[in-house]
């Protein structure tokens, strides 16, 4: 069992028997009496989000999870298809349960399976990944120096702003957790 207060954004959670994913939690405290947790938790099975309130000082029950090594091999646009490293066994994940993280995923890219009772709920990103720009402006000569950037789209289909530098089939490091440039590959 878990006290609601340190809840965190991606921690897994039972409530009445069901598996969710924490997507957001905002914590609010009343003059008197106690606080009030706000949660938006994202349903493993149906992929629908719902919004919780609980009591400060409360108690969730903590899913058990595992954690297991495996590369991105491929999807069919409804699943999304994952090789364990170990044992090379195929594991399917919905395309609703790694709605943000597809963004990221190109062939051979190590994630962490989360397991729950031997079958996959989700995945774990690295916190950087390295993906081609596929379309973007051209740049100009001089516009290293005026700082800002330019929209580019990756391979994946992913938008980002890069700096004036970046062309088209170029390498870009982008950090998953925000989704901004970090650097040139």
């Amino acid at each position: 069992m878990v006290d609601v207060g340190s809840l965190s954004k991606g921690m897994y959670i039972k409530v009445e028997g069901e598996i969710y994913r924490v997507v957001d939690v905002n914590k609010h405290f009343r003059a008197r009496g106690s606080g009030l947790i706000r949660t938006k938790l994202k349903s493993i099975s149906t992929g629908l989000i719902r919004e919780i309130n609980f009591n400060s000082g409360e108690k969730v029950e903590e899913a058990d999870i595992t954690f297991k090594k495996a590369s991105y091999i491929y999807n069919d646009g409804e699943m999304y298809y994952f090789m364990d490293n170990e044992t090379f066994e195929q594991y399917g994940i919905p395309l609703h349960e790694i709605e943000e993280e597809k963004n990221y995923l190109v062939e051979n890219t190590e994630v962490d399976l989360i397991m729950h009772d031997g079958k996959p709920i989700g995945i774990q990103l690295p916190t950087s990944v390295v993906l081609e720009v596929v379309e973007t402006e051209p740049g100009f000569k001089g516009d290293t120096v005026s700082g800002g950037g330019k929209p580019a789209v990756l391979e994946t289909g992913l938008k980002i702003t890069v700096p004036f530098f970046v062309e088209v089939g170029q390498k870009v490091r982008v950090d998953t957790r925000t989704g901004k440039y970090i650097e040139r590959a």
